[in-house]
């Protein structure tokens, strides 16, 4: 019964033993790197680490990851309909494209209602 495991065990004690002597080996090539102070100081997305800890953010920029998240999670609710649509005008006839057609005509209104004030202008 044993045998049947073995591979998979061996797989297990490869995978464990490769971990363990790459983690010993970055602990032994990282102490012989020199230190200094740029490479210890906080990496920032290419910024310098200066001044306050949480800088400000423009409302600007949460109005806009909102409208994103928003339309990009109204969108998901096409994939089930795109892939239910041929089996489901078999079945019920077309009033699947209509209800579609309401859905994203609503996103396209929200869409030009966010364009038309300026939501997703950078600049004002």
């Amino acid at each position: 019964m044993l045998e049947n495991y073995a591979p998979v065990l061996m797989q297990a004690a490869i995978a464990g033993g490769f971990a363990v002597v790459t983690l010993l080996l970055s602990v032994i090539a990282g102490k012989a790197a020199r230190r200094n102070k740029m490479k210890d100081s906080a990496y920032e997305c290419g910024m310098l680490p200066l001044g306050e800890a949480q800088p400000r953010f423009s409302v600007k920029f949460y109005i806009v990851a909102m409208l994103f998240v928003l339309f990009d999670i109204e969108v998901v609710f096409l994939y089930p309909w795109a892939i239910i649509y041929k089996d489901y005008i078999l079945t019920y006839g077309a009033s699947i494209f209509w209800w579609a057609l309401s859905f994203v005509t609503i996103l396209l209104v929200a869409f030009g209602y966010a364009w038309k004030k300026k939501a997703l202008d950078w600049t004002s």
